[in-house]
């Protein structure tokens, strides 16, 4: 699976991401921490990526519709520090296994994933 994490979440997202085997790539690693939400999104399409944010603005199916993209996570956290974002990856990659994420926008929170967009593409 290939990922780009938001330049809200920390560095060590994609390292969390690349431990597990997967593709991953930071924002902030890529030096293009600032650019807009949908220069953002047009990377991430381009590249076939994940999108995983903690930025509420990729929640509005209007302007990101999940069928456009490869995946949009955002993360709904009570608190967006490190820790708490860090403590939620492993849940998040547990679900890749029995949930597609393709074409879809999947919302996190501390006690539940909820999903939208399409059930088949």
């Amino acid at each position: 699976m290939r990922f780009k994490t938001d330049e809200n979440l920390p560095v060590e997202a994609a390292e969390f991401f690349r431990r597990q085997g997967c593709d991953a790539h930071s924002v902030l690693e890529e030096q293009i921490g600032g650019a807009s939400d949908v220069s953002i999104a047009e990377v991430c399409q381009r590249e076939g990526r994940i999108l995983v944010t903690c930025d509420l603005d990729f929640a509005n199916i209007r302007s990101f519709p999940p069928e456009s993209y490869p995946g949009i996570v955002v993360l709904r956290l009570k608190r967006q520090d490190k820790g708490s974002v860090l403590a939620i990856l492993p849940r998040i990659h547990r679900l890749f296994g029995s949930e597609r994420i393709a074409g879809r926008l999947w919302v996190v929170d501390e006690s539940r994933t909820r999903i939208f967009g399409a059930a088949e593409a």
